[in-house]
């Protein structure tokens, strides 16, 4: 991932201090500046000056949101009242919003003085700007931590990631292509309350627009493609260069659609475009080659999952689409799979990517050029967004490891086995019993920290199995 996240520095205090202790204002100012520094790692930090009262506070405040920040942290400089930020709080219900409980100094020693202790005394500052949060119903994550520290660096680089998902979520359009699958129920969802709760807009695309994007595409477009495949993949023989050609348009049409949609990501139904009459395949590749360059992805027409792909691709990259397959009790794990759309990022460095030919009835339809891999063994984490009701919503993440197990030398399509840390049987009950859905993002390592800062920003109902 090249981009960071950009999180706005409100740093808080007041201009009575100025009178007792001249030059505090820019003594704090060079420690909020120091904080900036030392995060520059994990996100663009963005501090310009101290806010020292309401307008101060309000005029900063709509200049990060008007610089498009991803969010913002308040740092208590000193104590500052908290009724002074409340019109300016309001505003950045807009924005995720941390409250950073830090101090320059982090030990108590004899050296310290009247000024050291006003420099250091930002927690009950904390403690009135948390209140305030909370009266003017402001969602808002809390870290308190010694600011330079490794541990406090992670717990903040975790939160802004958070935020870069949830600013990349309410800007993204997501295409719908054709229709999701009629009856299945763990896919739908109420659109008004998606939009207040998640954000992000979905746009039903019509199969007549892909067809002639399809048409369009040139030959010297297709075999330059062709080409990138024949360097990236371990070609199957069997593969004819007509059905890889097709793949490619449908490729390149789907780019196009997204590029010039301004789209994150899309979704379609095999249904949709098996029963329309006028593809030859459906776009496994495609949606395969695209995730791997950053775009969501859910198969069904499920829009749930392919916005949770959108997040999971800005907060940690390299998301893929997931399905639970079988249940492997020798093994005490869970076959992850799908008909072949995968993120071939994650696929094990010691074994090539397969494009292969691939039979595929479902659609009735000709064989999809399909990439077949396995993940990378190690840590993953699982996360899927559940509808309950309204703008309930309920965020389930797990944690296990992907096993290093040989190939399904009978299984066209990519797959690994999961073995979660609960223990696959008591992984299972709770996922049922949370209301887990079928589709879900896979990535691998460990992330539920970041998930966790996630749900909370978007105040989504949180369950980690």
């Amino acid at each position: 991932m090249t981009t960071l996240p950009r999180i706005g520095l409100l740093g808080i205090m007041q201009e009575l201090y100025d009178d007792m202790i001249p030059g505090i204002t820019e003594h704090q100012a060079r420690f909020a500046a120091q904080v900036a520094e030392r995060l520059s790692g994990v996100a663009q930090v963005v501090f310009e000056r101290p806010a020292r009262n309401q307008d101060d506070i309000e005029t900063l405040s709509a200049q990060l949101l008007a610089d498009g920040v991803d969010g913002v942290m308040i740092v208590m400089l000193t104590y500052g009242p908290a009724m002074r930020s409340i019109r300016a709080l309001r505003t950045l219900r807009n924005v995720p919003v941390l409250l950073a409980n830090i101090q320059p100094e982090r030990e108590i020693t004899a050296d310290w003085n009247m000024d050291s202790l006003t420099y250091n005394q930002g927690i009950h500052g904390a403690q009135d700007q948390a209140n305030a949060l909370v009266r003017a119903d402001v969602p808002f994550s809390v870290i308190t931590g010694d600011w330079q520290s490794d541990a406090f660096a992670g717990s903040f680089g975790d939160w802004a990631r958070a935020a870069l998902a949830i600013s990349t979520l309410r800007r993204s359009r997501l295409a719908l292509i054709g229709y999701p699958m009629n009856g299945m129920g763990d896919i739908t969802y109420d659109h008004e309350a998606m939009l207040r709760r998640i954000g992000t807009t979905v746009v039903s695309q019509d199969l007549g627009h892909i067809v002639a994007r399809i048409q369009a595409v040139s030959d010297a477009d297709v075999q330059a493609v062709i080409a990138e495949h024949r360097e990236r993949f371990a070609m199957d023989p069997k593969l004819t260069e007509e059905n890889h050609a097709y793949a490619v348009r449908f490729e390149l049409a789907l780019r196009a659609l997204m590029q010039e949609g301004g789209y994150a990501g899309f979704s379609f139904h095999f249904d949709a475009i098996g029963g329309d009459g006028r593809f030859r395949q459906l776009p496994i590749l495609a949606a395969s080659n695209l995730m791997a360059d950053g775009y969501a992805f859910a198969a069904e027409g499920d829009t749930n999952t392919a916005m949770l792909m959108i997040a999971a691709q800005a907060m940690i990259g390299d998301a893929h689409f997931s399905e639970m397959y079988a249940m492997d009790w020798a093994r005490d794990s869970i076959l992850i799979s799908h008909m072949g759309e995968g993120n071939w990022k994650v696929a094990r460095s010691d074994r090539p990517v397969r494009l292969i030919d691939r039979p595929l009835g479902i659609g009735g339809l000709d064989n999809p050029p399909t990439p077949v891999f396995a993940a990378e063994p190690g840590r993953a984490t699982t996360a899927a967004l559940i509808p309950i009701e309204g703008d309930y919503y309920r965020l389930l993440v797990g944690h296990g490891e992907v096993l290093d197990t040989p190939e399904l030398p009978h299984v066209e399509m990519h797959s690994f086995h999961l073995r979660p840390d609960a223990g696959m049987e008591a992984f299972m009950d709770d996922w049922l019993r949370f209301g887990g859905p079928h589709h879900f993002v896979t990535t691998l390592g460990e992330h539920a920290g970041r998930w966790r800062a996630f749900a909370e920003l978007l105040e989504l109902d949180y369950e980690e199995i």
